[in-house]
């Protein structure tokens, strides 16, 4: 990945933050949604924006309903903010990484506390 793409990822991610905080009122993305990652083709044309949403497995479907459904208007902001010839067209995905995440150290808390209670740590 180039350096440049690497900087369009970033800035695409920023203002994509920003918009879901200040400009999105869906009440669909009532809940706690956050952009991970974003990466871009090499032409620029497509940018594959993904998203984790804490929430029961319904809550997400229609998070990512919402944000499809205003990509749109997404890309259309993003054509006004930023400062680049060609402004990449917004698929979203569903980052489950934080979740798993949380699952695993979960676990990883559960078993310390039952070696802990085994005397073991």
């Amino acid at each position: 990945m180039s350096r440049r793409t690497e900087r369009v990822n970033d800035l695409i991610r920023d203002e994509l933050s920003d918009m879901l905080l200040r400009e999105m009122n869906d009440p669909r993305l009532g809940g706690l949604i956050s952009i991970t990652r974003v990466e871009v083709s090499p032409d620029l044309a497509n940018a594959r924006v993904f998203v984790s949403v804490m929430g029961e497995p319904e809550e997400q479907k229609q998070a990512m309903k919402a944000l499809e459904a205003a990509s749109g208007f997404m890309h259309r902001e993003l054509k006004k903010r930023m400062d680049i010839r060609k402004v990449p067209f917004l698929s979203f995905k569903l980052d489950t990484s934080i979740a798993r995440g949380a699952e695993v150290l979960s676990l990883l808390n559960k078993v310390h506390d039952e070696d802990v209670a085994r005397g073991k740590a």
